[in-house]
Formats: structure tokens, C-alpha cells, sequence
């Protein structure tokens, strides 16, 4: 149990994410220079595969960062995307309850009265 506790403790979305996204690009990058490489001879076939070494070890180092730093982002916006839906849902479930509900209504009906005369101070 305290080895699942352990590995659950370093796992982190945004690396594994980065990681996944860094693996896609490199692998891109492989398929490219692969075309590039079977189009050649085959007396070039070790200066070929040696190419394409380089330039999976060079694309790895260099979209490191940027693979990270691109999940992060994209975890951010699905986090605020979620945050947003959620925010919704109460709303609209709120509405449909003050639908059914005079008190509530009124009760929506001040809070929105209220605001909106903050928001005309705020203004002048």
C-alpha cells in the first residue's frame, strides 16, 4: 500500500502530458526524416540512420521545454474550462429552482438589482 501511496505522490499530469506531447513531436520529426532517408541510396544507409539518430536526440532536447510548458497551458485551460461549465450548471440549475420559487426570484432579482448599480457607480 505505501508503495502505491509513494508512486501516486510523484505523479505529475502536466509532465506526463509533456512527455506524451514530446514523444508525438519526436516521433513526427522521425517520420519526416525517415522519407527523407529512403529516398537515398542505399550506400548512405549508415550516414542515413546515423541522420536520423540526430535528429531524434536534437528534437527531444530542443521541444523539451515547449512540450512542457504546452501542457501546462493546456491543463490550465481544461481546468478553467471545467471550472467554467461547472459555474454554469449551478447557474442554470439556480434559475430553474427560482422558475419555481417567488422567494428566490426575489432574492435573484435584488443580488442582480444590487450589481447592476455597483457596476453604474463603477462607471461614473
Amino acid at each position: 500500500m505505501s508503495h502505491l501511496r509513494q508512486g501516486a505522490s510523484r505523479f505529475d499530469p502536466t509532465r506526463n502530458g509533456a512527455s506524451l506531447l514530446l514523444a508525438g513531436l519526436v516521433a513526427a520529426l522521425m517520420v519526416v526524416a525517415n522519407e527523407m532517408v529512403d529516398s537515398w541510396s542505399d550506400g548512405h544507409l549508415l550516414a542515413g540512420w546515423m541522420l536520423l539518430w540526430l535528429i531524434a536526440f536534437v528534437g527531444m532536447a530542443l521541444l523539451a521545454a515547449p512540450a512542457r510548458r504546452a501542457a501546462a497551458s493546456l491543463r490550465g485551460a481544461a481546468g478553467s474550462w471545467a471550472d467554467a461549465r461547472r459555474r454554469a450548471a449551478e447557474d442554470e440549475e439556480t434559475w430553474n429552482s427560482a422558475l419555481h420559487d417567488a422567494r428566490l426570484m426575489a432574492d435573484l432579482s435584488r443580488a442582480m438589482n444590487g450589481i447592476a448599480v455597483e457596476d453604474m457607480r463603477r462607471y461614473r
